[in-house]
């Protein structure tokens, strides 16, 4: 049976199977092999999820059994923090140091991040070479802000913070390449992401967010973990509205 999804992506991407052979080193014959069904080996299934910058399992959704996935899944986790305020500011400049495609932020207000100076030269510096840096926001007129600040014993500070936040974001507001919006989610985590590498700040009831656990993920060919929050990303930033001109 012919894999419809492979040759869908390769046409939504602009290639046809010459221009992928090439790409890949292989001949034209085997890519019309993998897309009239042939499963190829793992290290040319990576190769064309990477190229095509679609998940493997998307492309062959039975070539994993369910053991292996785990397993995979299991090795996405590179490091666990009881508390953000416990990751390192170093782990920060790091993570969004090794973004050369993608920086996302999704966030209430994310003051922490706006306030280091640093970070927020880190992320101007990716978008002027190139990246895409989109960065989510709470509206501040949004029931959920209030009811988060109920929840953490914060009040109305949950609104005064993303309103400080976003006066701290301005100067990034102004740079091509990075893009704002304001979401009206319920924010179940924080996600902070460079490429394939996130971290995750979770939100707990009746905790600030420093004092949440952070899971600092990197994607691997075939588990399921990471992709998890990088496609909540992807739904967020698809509702959210652009952030008004001041």
């Amino acid at each position: 049976m012919a894999n419809e999804r492979l040759r869908a992506v390769i046409l939504e991407k602009g290639l046809t199977a010459n221009a992928l052979a090439s790409d890949l080193d292989v001949d034209v014959k085997t890519v019309e092999r993998w897309v009239n069904g042939r499963m190829p080996y793992r290290r040319h299934r990576y190769a064309v999820s990477s190229r095509l910058g679609v998940d493997e399992s998307y492309l062959w959704p039975d070539a994993l059994s369910r053991d292996q996935v785990v397993a995979a899944s299991e090795s996405e986790v590179i490091a666990v923090f009881p508390h953000r305020s416990e990751v390192p500011r170093d782990a920060w400049r790091r993570l969004f140091e090794s973004g050369e495609e993608e920086i996302g932020v999704l966030v209430y207000a994310g003051l922490f991040l706006a306030e280091d100076t640093g970070l927020l030269r880190i992320i101007r510096k990716k978008a002027e070479s190139g990246a895409r840096v989109r960065i989510l926001v709470g509206d501040q007129e949004d029931i959920h802000i209030a009811e988060r600040g109920e929840q953490e014993g914060i009040g109305d500070a949950m609104a005064a913070k993303i309103r400080n936040a976003l006066a701290l974001y301005r100067p990034l507001r102004e740079v091509e390449g990075i893009e704002f919006r304001l979401h009206r989610t319920v924010l179940y985590n924080s996600i902070y992401r460079a490429d394939d590498q996130l971290m995750v700040n979770t939100h707990v009831y009746g905790f600030t967010a420093p004092h949440a656990p952070v899971w600092h993920l990197r994607k691997v060919p075939g588990g399921e973990f990471a992709n998890v929050y990088l496609e909540s990303f992807e739904r967020v930033w698809d509702t959210a509205m652009p952030l008004p001109e001041d």
